[in-house]
């Protein structure tokens, strides 16, 4: 016998409460749903996050609206998973967010005083310290990817006073990592290197050109996923223009290819 769908609500409160209906309607009656657990929806949110990650970057404001919905219903599904476990259900969740967020904004619920951002960014750090948290870097996940996970350790270093005082100081860090890096690897010279050490090298090279993205406001991922997206566009258009000229790119050389490489780039 089929169930009656809960009818849309013109509210936030009713959509919500919408939404826990049909999860728990689905969780009780859908056989794929009664099967899912945690584990077996963790890989399935991260999906959903950088789908959402990649509508925000084209900033389609349809589509942004439609993957904070799919993430929603993940949130919602975990703690209908744990309710049945007794470990803690949605309301749990709602007021866990709730009470961290009052006692993390004592400028806006109790009498501290703040001048700025990065007053609150401190103020946050200490009191993160003061629930328990054994180190400031201790909130960043392991399983980051490395490129977001230096943002986060740089912005948390700085939330308790650890950082340059201006760019031009991270810039001049810049630019002696390059030239270790240019010590361990000449790319005139053709001789083996140590390729453990060139690596360290490249990955300091890589923090401190983070770090200096971070002080003018740019954020890295960000960057370099734009321009993971321009070099796509730019070489399928090298691919359709091959084959509009009966060409295969393995049989082409740089110079031709470049001809239409540049093309692209006017595109």
């Amino acid at each position: 016998m089929a169930l009656t769908a809960p009818v849309a609500s013109h509210n936030a409160s009713g959509a919500f409460e919408r939404l826990l209906t049909i999860m728990d309607d689905l969780r009780t009656n859908c056989p794929w749903d009664k099967k899912q657990t945690l584990e077996s929806l963790r890989h399935l949110t991260i999906e959903e996050t950088y789908e959402l990650s990649d509508a925000i970057l084209a900033a389609d404001m349809t589509e942004i609206k439609k993957e904070l919905g799919d993430i929603m219903l993940h949130m919602v599904f975990y703690a209908r998973i744990a309710s049945e476990t007794k470990d803690f259900d949605i309301t749990d969740v709602l007021n866990s967010i709730c009470d961290k967020l009052i006692n993390r904004h004592p400028h806006i619920y109790s009498d501290t005083h703040v001048n700025d951002e990065a007053d609150v960014k401190r103020n946050w750090e200490q009191i993160k310290l003061k629930e328990g948290n054994k180190s400031v870097l201790g909130g960043v996940p392991a399983s980051l990817p490395a490129l977001v996970k230096a943002s986060r350790i740089q912005e948390k270093a700085r939330g308790v006073g650890f950082d340059w005082e201006n760019k031009d100081q991270v810039w001049d860090k810049v630019e002696e990592e390059l030239q270790e890096f240019k010590d361990e690897f000449n790319v005139n010279d053709e001789s083996l290197i140590d390729k453990e050490k060139a690596e360290g090298e490249f990955g300091d090279l890589l923090f401190s050109l983070i770090n200096y993205a971070r002080f003018i406001n740019i954020n890295p991922e960000d960057a370099l996923e734009k321009t993971n997206r321009k070099f796509i566009k730019r070489f399928q258009y090298l691919e359709e223009k091959a084959r509009e000229h009966g060409k295969n790119l393995h049989d082409m050389n740089l110079a031709e290819m470049d001809v239409f490489w540049e093309e692209a780039k006017k595109v």
